[in-house]
């Protein structure tokens, strides 16, 4: 299926890794024009030789987006060469360990900040391109826990934040051929990440790592498996293309019938 996206400028963040590498990997099988974003570049220059290397028309940014200078930093560079990004995804995000719900409001913002303000802070930058243009797809991954509300209380709230915010942006800019969605992956293992079992904190308490993944898979997971990041990569490829002209600020749950 022609997507209509071939030769599209693609930003992606968080893309060294799990569901945001394999969501580079996807766009650059639809032969877009990537740039993507993370703080190891180790990880992220990998990722860009699995994509096709700059040869290809891709590119690697290595910054802390929870740092202001480097999001401007980023922004400035795309302007710079001439154009900007027809398409975005926001795929920075995480706990930042931070699981306790009686943390202090500060470590709640980092939280908040870390899953929503980054991409609110680009998304403000980027939109009046795109509105020049009148074409856009901005894509967010956002999370199940936004719905579900298991594991850390903080990260839940800020997906469900984020939620609202795709959801009212999207509106505010459907008429003006800007596409803005999110989807909501539910439990995805991927190196390093929550259902890691060789992770530095699950290899603290394996026996307790293994109860836990049973018992979530037990009585909370239809599909009785975990998924995987190259399950949730095409539905970020399919909202960024020609036919998601009605999905203004539509959340896509991708969670393996998550009880």
């Amino acid at each position: 299926m022609e997507l209509g996206i071939r030769g599209k400028r693609v930003l992606i963040t968080g893309a060294s890794q799990g569901i945001g590498k394999e969501i580079a990997l996807a766009f650059a099988r639809e032969e877009c024009r990537i740039t993507i974003v993370a703080r190891r570049e180790g990880e992220l220059r990998e990722t860009l030789k699995q994509m096709g290397g700059e040869s290809r028309g891709h590119a690697l940014h290595v910054a802390d987006l929870m740092e202001t200078d480097e999001r401007r930093k980023l922004i400035r560079h795309s302007t710079t060469q001439g154009e900007g990004f027809d398409i975005v995804v926001h795929n920075v995000g995480g706990t930042l360990n931070i699981k306790d719900p009686l943390a202090p409001a500060s470590d709640w913002n980092r939280v908040w900040y870390f899953n929503v303000g980054i991409a609110i802070d680009l998304n403000d930058l980027l939109i009046p391109e795109m509105r020049k243009k009148r074409w856009g797809r901005i894509v967010h991954v956002s999370s199940i826990s936004a719905e579900s509300v298991r594991g850390s209380v903080p990260y839940a709230a800020a997906k469900a934040y984020l939620n609202a915010y795709v959801k009212g942006l999207g509106r505010a800019f459907a008429p003006e051929g800007i596409v803005i969605s999110a989807i909501m992956p539910g439990a995805v293992y991927a190196p390093g990440g929550p259902w890691d079992g060789n992770s530095d904190i699950n290899r603290k308490d394996p026996e307790g790592f293994l109860r836990k993944q049973a018992d979530f898979l037990r009585h909370h997971q239809a599909v009785g498996r975990l998924g995987n990041a190259e399950e949730i990569a095409p539905f970020a490829v399919f909202l960024a293309s020609r036919f998601a002209t009605f999905a203004q600020g539509s959340i896509v749950p991708v969670d393996g019938g998550t009880m």
